[in-house]
């Protein structure tokens, strides 16, 4: 598979010639700068291209885009869109004829990925994302205050929620909001108590059904293009793959995933394939997902998480946690052989590691949660060896 690593653009604390050191070639990055619904600009794009390319002896390309954000009033299907669509399908007609022609994107309402602690103390003294079903309970329930929370999680659940709201501190408080928040990427806003609630407000009556269908509604109106650019959308899953704080959630699961790719029977209309959101779904078969899905997959983001019963989870070591990640990298290599087998232009699908542990010297450092330089070389180092070896028993090309 293609190597490629997540770039947050130039403020990142994560260079170029640091990411080269990786062994990564590929980059996957966005221009977060811009606003939600407004155009990228060719001009932006290829500063973007040159800032990458501008140290040739890197030999690095702007392979993946994640992600071309889709405006709120989109997913609510909220007044005019007219423009906004316009706006989106400018976008990605400049960047096609830029070159950049795979767009990783999600159809979360409000929130990315969400996670209540960001740096969850491992042996040793590195730290890890986590989900804490207590803490966000805590979140919703008691600091949020949202009408009928309380019905969506358990007793025990409740109880030992109701008893940290009781013993967090203000501060305590503070630091739980700004972790949920940092799942936002960029410099877009973040929202206080009373913004969020305004924000839940605007998805009142919003249900599953409906969620879905604007989601076909806006495939409906950017997949053709794609088709006629020669562009590969995919999909993101859900993180995590379940209703947050009485929000739907839509791509959780593998009759999620047949609905949208479904939806336009199109290979313009894809998957990214997170290994990390779908494994945090107890219900969730991974390697069978990916099975069903594999000449649908256009990016991979691989990570694994450990599940606690309560609904909690934590990201886990890459080749350890829930998901069989030997099973999994085979599927998507015998899908990429079959797609060099088959003539296929661009054969090799694109992959990230994700979500690393804070480690070594990464530890205080101001990268993006979840973004390290070390656990994410540690993770593709041990998937670099898991391609190789599978690869080398199937008499496969090593890529």
């Amino acid at each position: 598979m293609e190597e490629t690593w997540r770039w947050f653009g130039p403020k990142d604390a994560v260079q170029l010639p640091q990411i080269r050191q990786t062994g990564a070639r590929g980059i996957v990055t966005s221009l977060h700068d811009i606003p939600y619904g407004e155009v990228w600009s060719i001009a932006a794009i290829e500063e973007r291209k040159a800032i990458i390319a501008a140290d040739a002896s890197l030999g690095l390309e702007w392979r993946v885009v994640e992600s071309l954000p889709i405006h709120e009033r989109i997913k609510l299907n909220e007044g005019d869109q007219t423009a906004l669509f316009d706006n989106y399908r400018t976008s990605m007609r400049n960047l096609a004829a830029c070159g950049v022609k795979t767009i990783c994107y999600n159809f979360m309402p409000v929130l990315d990925w969400t996670r209540t602690t960001l740096a969850h103390p491992l042996p040793g003294g590195g730290t890890a994302l986590r989900f804490d079903i207590v803490e966000f309970a805590a979140f919703d329930c008691y600091m949020l205050e949202r009408p009928g929370a309380e019905a969506e999680f358990s007793e025990e659940t409740l109880v030992a929620a109701r008893n940290w709201a009781k013993a967090a501190s203000e501060s305590d408080k503070a630091k739980l909001l700004a972790n949920i928040m940092a799942g936002l990427p960029g410099a877009y806003d973040r929202y206080d108590i009373p913004g969020l609630r305004r924000m839940l407000d605007r998805y009142r009556g919003v249900t599953r059904e409906i969620l879905r269908e604007n989601l076909a509604r806006f495939l409906r109106e950017i997949i053709p293009l794609a088709d006629e650019l020669g562009m590969r959308f995919a999909i993101h899953p859900d993180d995590p793959p379940r209703s947050l704080m009485g929000l739907p959630r839509i791509v959780s699961g593998e009759d999620d995933i047949a609905f949208v790719l479904g939806a336009i029977d199109s290979v313009a209309n894809g998957l990214t394939l997170c290994s990390g959101s779908l494994g945090a779904g107890p219900k969730n078969d991974v390697p069978g997902i990916a099975r069903r899905f594999a000449h649908r997959i256009h990016f991979a983001h691989l990570r694994n998480v450990a599940k606690d019963p309560n609904g909690s989870f934590m990201e886990a070591d890459h080749l350890d946690g829930d998901t069989d990640m030997v099973a999994l990298v085979s599927v998507l290599l015998e899908e990429q052989e079959r797609r060099r087998l088959s003539g296929a232009a661009n054969w090799r699908i694109p992959m990230r590691p994700d979500h690393g542990h804070e480690l070594l010297d990464d530890i205080g450092k101001p990268t993006h949660p979840g973004y390290p330089v070390i656990g994410r070389l540690k993770g593709l180092a041990e998937l670099r060896g898991v391609m190789r070896a599978v690869s080398a028993a199937k008499g496969w090309p090593l890529s």
